[in-house]
């Protein structure tokens, strides 16, 4: 593979780092600016709605640059939102550090899709892909609780002023290694690239995105709550857990590009109909502490499976404006992170128990593989696989 999709990667480790790390700094912060923990809690959900934004209004706004350029532009403002919060001495202007950071977050993401599969021969975009996205699995797995320890020794704002050099050096890598493309080409205005909304596929895989990415993320949401309530592990091991889950993260990501590249379609369904079993089976044993080990690492390995597949379809589906469209998922994958965390939340309210975001996020996943189901049989079935590519229209699902 090409070293330039490290320094996609690399570029991707800092922006995973930048969304979660605030989970485990929360009540450092919180304490340095005198607030609540829920007012802290905005720089979560504020940071998610400026993803959804940015994802599209970004990778819209710098369609009419080559790609290099953009991922440039876009690692700088990364860069400066960090700087930003790593300076904050208010917690609004510790929230504006957050929205411009994470503007870039989904344009990043979708524009650096098209261009690592670019980087490689059409049989293997899948597996590029997942290799960019591998630097956010890595952020999660081991990232988070270094970036976290970090904060807690050396103070939250070292752990920014740390995310900010690796956007330097990531910003280094990419203008070094990824070479520069001529301009996408455009007919019409700006705007006009939004046809590609015409085309009822492109909304199929948008709900795919938001289903079967929501059902996982619906029931990790509050899988602290399982761990300790039903399962019977310490606060403490809660940590450990979630590594193994965030190592699943990382495997299945990179499995799920391998045979996404060869087998699009039935990868995408084995890959949610597993899913919605993992998740119904973990909440029907979730009292046993070794099913709970095997389930947590299951699920994060077919919940991020789904992912490279899921940014191909879209992209062959989208050929007049593939980073648009690319970028218009990643919004989706934070939407149904949102979907996914509502369902969760309504099935503890009504008293179901600490098993039921499971049993929900499984209902959500099943919801996804059926909508899939239907955009294939309007696509005429199954149809053999080929090589996905994201200059013309694919027939692979």
């Amino acid at each position: 593979m090409p070293v330039a999709l490290f320094a996609l990667a690399l570029g991707g480790f800092g922006i995973g780092l930048t969304e979660f790390v605030i989970m485990g700094l929360l009540p450092e912060v919180a304490a340095d600016f005198g607030v609540t923990e829920t007012v802290a809690g905005y720089l979560i959900s504020g940071y998610a709605l400026s993803v959804a934004i940015g994802g599209i209004v970004l990778t819209t706004a710098l369609g009419k640059i080559d790609r290099k350029r953009a991922l440039l532009s876009l690692l700088l403002l990364f860069i400066v939102g960090n700087m930003l919060s790593a300076l904050a001495d208010t917690d609004a202007l510790m929230m504006l550090g957050r929205i411009i950071a994470a503007l870039c977050h989904g344009a990043f993401f979708g524009i650096g899709a098209v261009v690592a599969a670019d980087l490689v021969a059409p049989h293997r975009r899948g597996q590029a892909i997942s290799i960019m996205f591998a630097g956010l699995t890595i952020a999660s797995v081991a990232g988070v609780p270094l970036g976290t320890f970090l904060g807690q020794a050396a103070g939250w704002r070292a752990t920014f002023w740390a995310i900010t050099v690796i956007g330097v050096i990531a910003l280094i890598g990419i203008a070094v290694l990824v070479s520069a493309t001529p301009a996408p080409e455009r007919t019409g205005s700006v705007l006009g690239e939004f046809r590609i909304f015409r085309n009822t596929q492109v909304w199929l895989s948008i709900l795919v995105t938001i289903l079967g990415y929501g059902g996982m993320f619906g029931a990790f949401t509050y899988i602290a709550f399982t761990l300790t309530g039903v399962s019977g592990f310490s606060a403490g091991a809660v940590p450990w857990l979630l590594v193994l889950f965030g190592a699943g993260l990382f495997l299945g990501n990179l499995l799920g590009g391998r045979f996404a590249d060869k087998y699009l379609f039935a990868t995408l369904v084995t890959v949610l109909a597993v899913l919605a079993v993992v998740l119904a089976v973990f909440a029907l044993a979730a009292t046993s502490q070794v099913v709970t080990v095997i389930a947590l690492v299951l699920m994060g390995g077919f919940g991020f499976a789904t992912v490279p597949g899921l940014q191909m379809r879209i992209m062959n589906h989208a050929s007049a404006g593939p980073s648009l469209a690319s970028g218009a998922n990643i919004a989706a994958f934070n939407l149904g992170n949102a979907f996914g965390a509502w369902v969760g939340g309504l099935t503890l309210a009504a008293g179901l128990g600490f098993t039921a975001p499971l049993w929900g996020g499984a209902a959500i996943t099943l919801v996804g593989l059926a909508v899939y189901l239907v955009a294939g049989r309007l696509r005429g079935g199954e149809i053999a696989p080929r090589p996905a590519s994201v200059s013309e229209p694919s027939l692979a699902l």
